[in-house]
């Protein structure tokens, strides 16, 4: 059973469960990027990682999908850890997804580079080459996407990439998340793309599962939009769809 609404320009729509949820996000990214395919012979697709991507990625890996023919970017990474690390978003694209499927070019964030500033800025002028097709996130217990934290987030940011520092509600979902053994091992830092980076995808797919993150689902749809909840930009987006399921749904008014 799926319930569809919308809160301004924000499409939303609720499953039963995280893998209905997973499988339906799937489909639609699938389909627009073979849309995209069709148009100009490749698209450009930005991954998301965390937990709650892991329905979504254990189906998406199973479309039908020309992968020699997508370039495939990532939302961010931590600052200063490999990508051997356990917790590194390279690594967790790779195990889940990446190597399976074999995209035509991967574009990682390399949170570990001996000058952070050029790598930020090479990835930047990188993606001003690529207009993004499809760009796959998720929005955090504190209301970020990628790692735009409410005290740092920026609907007019002049950058597409920086480097930020991450508040104790992000750390914490980190280690809550199993990432990391203690609070003090999470990382201060990290590299992301910022609010306009994302906004300026042609679709974005938000896929929210989980009763964690019912809150900041409801103030994503109802609270003024404002960086006190960075995902309440979502709404002014002219092509976002919001993939929920009955926990995260919970706070919504139906």
């Amino acid at each position: 059973m799926t319930k569809n609404l919308s809160v301004d320009k924000l499409k939303i729509a609720i499953y039963d469960n995280a893998n209905s949820m997973g499988r339906a996000a799937a489909d639609f990214v699938e389909k627009k990027l073979n849309e995209a395919l069709v148009v100009k012979g490749s698209a450009n697709l930005i991954l998301a990682t965390g937990a709650s991507q892991f329905s979504f990625l254990e189906a998406f890996k199973k479309r039908n999908i020309d992968w020699q023919k997508i370039t495939v970017f990532h939302l961010d990474e931590y600052k200063g850890i490999s990508d051997q690390h356990p917790a590194s978003f390279r690594k967790y694209l790779k195990e889940r997804i990446l190597d399976e499927v074999a995209p035509k070019k991967i574009y990682f964030l390399n949170g570990d580079a001996e000058d952070l500033e050029t790598e930020m800025e090479n990835y930047a002028a990188t993606l001003k080459l690529h207009l993004i097709d499809v760009a796959c996130i998720g929005i955090g217990e504190n209301g970020h996407i990628a790692f735009n934290d409410p005290p740092l987030a920026d609907f007019d940011d002049p950058k597409l990439v920086k480097l930020v520092a991450l508040d104790d509600a992000c750390r914490n979902q980190q280690l809550g998340e199993g990432w990391f053994p203690t609070f003090n091992d999470v990382p201060k830092q990290a590299l992301t793309l910022t609010i306009p980076a994302i906004m300026r995808c042609k679709t974005i797919s938000c896929v929210v599962p989980d009763a964690r993150k019912a809150q900041a689902v409801h103030n994503t749809l109802y609270n003024e939009v404002n960086t006190a909840c960075p995902a309440t930009i979502l709404r002014t987006h002219p092509n976002t769809m919001l993939f929920l399921d009955k926990a995260s749904a919970t706070k919504i008014q139906i």
